[in-house]
């Protein structure tokens, strides 16, 4: 992990529409609780509102940036699978378009992908379409062997 600023995190407003506001923010004051009923703490962000967009004491959602993961690998969420015990895996393809199944340990949520912390590494192909038809130990076709399914990405 790799620090953004000496104690300063980077803020992204996201507007209602799902729009990036333009204008970069900064964290102002953390609450040091969180509430037990929805994990939930009190965050206090600053944004530059020169064309006064922004309204004073709007609720709105906002990304903070604290640390970039420089070699993290992320996987589309349809990918993960849980067994029985709740334990997050995905179809593994060997050299020889084999399925294996392979635990995974997931990081946070971004878009519609999930960081994973240990189980992959980038390069590493899995089976992200068909998963009901693909079972371990089964050889399978694979429609584009270019596209790295598993790849290194800044969070």
């Amino acid at each position: 992990m790799q620090q953004v600023g000496k104690q300063q995190a980077r803020a992204t407003l996201i507007r209602d529409n799902g729009s990036l506001y333009p204008l970069p923010g900064k964290l102002l004051f953390t609450d040091v609780t969180v509430d037990p009923s929805t994990g939930q703490i009190i965050l206090r962000s600053e944004f530059p509102n020169p064309d006064y967009d922004l309204l004073p004491g709007s609720f709105v959602r906002v990304r903070l940036e604290q640390a970039v993961n420089k070699e993290g690998i992320s996987v589309p969420q349809r990918a993960i699978l849980r067994d029985s015990a709740g334990i997050a895996q995905v179809l593994l393809i060997d050299a020889d378009n084999r399925v294996q199944l392979q635990p995974v340990q997931l990081g946070g949520a971004q878009n519609d992908r999930w960081a994973v912390t240990s189980g992959l590494k980038a390069g590493d192909r899995i089976v992200t379409e068909g998963l009901q038809h693909a079972r371990p130990g089964e050889q399978v076709q694979i429609d584009d062997p270019t596209l790295p399914l598993a790849h290194s990405t800044d969070r």
